[in-house]
């Protein structure tokens, strides 16, 4: 059967009604607009495209306008243009409300896959339908800007149309969560998150992307997107301001942290005796985060905290002096950048250990 035959499917009745309103000369009852209205709901549920359904209700009227009397020929146009309008409001109903459901049942499958709080089978299913196979490894790119994001934001689109230019449907899959730019790619198609981070950077005007390892099944996609934010919360501590984080160069920090008594104890003995300084720990702090964040070098760490080499000499040696620990010492140097690494991951001394 052509378009053509399935929408003259949905015409019952349409030509009684032109004739009706013609032979009174008045416009459609609220009674013909909801039975056309009806009908347009029915062909747009049967997929029938609007156009069609067009063509065969003027082809329609065509046929009508013959077996009319010469004086109410000339309203066929406005009955024609009112049924129209009926059916095409019925059909636009119908597809909003099929679009409305599709993004419920979207928004609920990336719920359960990103929080993993579905049955895992019937989350694979599910998941075909949305253009996932979780049987093979995947991993998750999250972007944090200075806004939050949506499904239909210009941020959103623009990303999304940047990846479908590049990758075609590669099973990728595009969404946001708590205001983020998500991205799921194939594990073994790494090229996907790193055009995604570059796309994510700059239409987000510098957010910044972390991006999880690969992880086999639909677990491995909850793990992925966890390791992503836990990257996003690290680096809002650790004041890490690369434009893309990589979970797995961050392993070390879960490391120092695995064990948060251990490692406050570290922080106390090692760095505590710094609160003997005037002003605090806090200015002593910065001076080893800079002077170790720039490879040890005295004179680019004092440029950073807009000392001069002087002065930046004077802290470390104070910090020696109080510590009894020496920053150029390379064995003592260790012990320190890890203190301070618990601090900043601990927020001490702002938040007592």
């Amino acid at each position: 059967m052509t378009e053509r035959e399935s929408a003259e499917e949905y015409l019952e009745g349409y030509a009684e009604i032109l004739a009706g309103v013609c032979a009174t000369r008045r416009r459609l009852s609220r009674e013909e607009r909801e039975t056309l209205g009806a009908l347009g709901e029915r062909a747009a549920e049967a997929g029938i495209g609007l156009r069609a359904l067009v063509r065969a209700h003027l082809s329609a009227a065509q046929r009508v306008r013959p077996g009319l009397p010469p004086a109410v020929a000339d309203h066929l146009l406005s009955a024609v243009e009112q049924a129209v309008d009926a059916f095409a409001e019925g059909h636009e109903r119908a597809q909003y409300l099929a679009m409305r459901q599709e993004e419920a049942a979207r928004r609920e499958f990336i719920d359960d896959l990103l929080y993993g709080r579905s049955d895992l089978g019937r989350l694979a299913e599910r998941a075909e339908r949305f253009g996932l196979l979780l049987s093979h490894t995947h991993a998750v790119a999250v972007t944090q800007g200075p806004e939050p994001y949506s499904d239909g934001s210009g941020v959103t689109r623009a990303v999304e149309s940047s990846l479908v230019a590049r990758f075609g449907n590669r099973r990728i899959l595009l969404t946001t969560k708590d205001g983020r730019l998500i991205c799921v790619a194939p594990g073994d198609e790494p090229e996907v998150l790193t055009h995604f981070a570059k796309q994510a950077y700059a239409a987000t005007d510098g957010g910044q992307v972390a991006i999880g390892r690969a992880h086999p099944g639909a677990g491995g996609v909850v793990h992925s997107y966890e390791e992503a934010l836990n990257a996003l919360a690290l680096a809002a501590r650790m004041n890490l301001n690369e434009p893309v984080l990589r979970a797995a160069d961050l392993l070390v920090y879960p490391v120092l942290t695995r064990d948060r008594q251990a490692m406050a104890e570290l922080v106390r003995t090692v760095l505590g005796p710094l609160q003997q300084a005037r002003g605090g720990a806090k200015p002593l702090l910065d001076t080893l985060t800079a002077y170790f964040d720039t490879g040890c070098v005295t004179a680019q760490a004092a440029r950073s905290l807009s000392l001069s080499v002087r002065a930046m000499t004077y802290r470390l040696d104070r910090i020696h002096r109080l510590t009894g620990a020496d920053p150029a010492d390379p064995v003592q140097r260790y012990t320190l950048q890890t203190a301070v690494i618990g601090a900043r991951l601990l927020d001490w001394p702002d938040q007592p250990l």
